[in-house]
């Protein structure tokens, strides 16, 4: 498995490839946004990237060492979230991941991201089915901050069947 990178150079990277990038988070909807992405990236010889996002823990100056163990805990829980989203990709897209992990706030790390990696051609979210709304990323990067986007967004509804799926992508 290919360590994760902070800044987003991948030796396996060929220039000029078509990359979906999708955020990997806890939200129920990832699953189908992963396998949208991944059909898509098999149909048209693209790779899927997976972004996860550490928010920045406070900053615990007199105690040093609990910030450092925030930390490190939280790294290993991202990696161990890529990891699992890593195999799901691979399965459905025949192609190992990029991964990458940002520290900071979620909807600035994408749009950075973005910037950063010329490849990187489409973004794919998947909406919430809640009623409160589509969740905090898609209604964030879609609002105050969709000027700013380089690369098309792709909604997904998060209710979508493997079979409706398979359709669309």
């Amino acid at each position: 498995m290919a360590e994760p990178t902070q800044k987003g150079s991948h030796s396996s990277r060929s220039g000029n490839q078509r990359v979906l990038l999708c955020v990997v988070d806890d939200s129920e909807e990832l699953s189908v946004a992963l396998e949208f992405a991944s059909l898509r990236a098999r149909r048209t010889n693209a790779r899927v990237a997976l972004l996860y996002v550490i928010d920045k823990p406070t900053e615990f100056q007199h105690w040093a060492s609990i910030g450092d163990l925030m930390r490190e805990e939280a790294r290993d829980e991202a990696e161990q979230r890529l990891q699992r989203a890593a195999a799901q990709v691979q399965r459905w897209s025949g192609k190992m991941p990029i991964l990458y992990i940002r520290e900071g706030p979620e909807s600035e790390e994408v749009i950075k991201l973005v910037e950063e990696e010329p490849d990187i051609s489409i973004l794919v979210l998947a909406a919430s089915v809640d009623p409160q709304g589509p969740g905090p990323l898609v209604s964030s990067l879609t609002g105050k901050s969709i000027g700013r986007m380089r690369v098309p967004i792709v909604i997904v509804p998060g209710n979508l069947s493997d079979e409706e799926l398979e359709l669309l992508a």
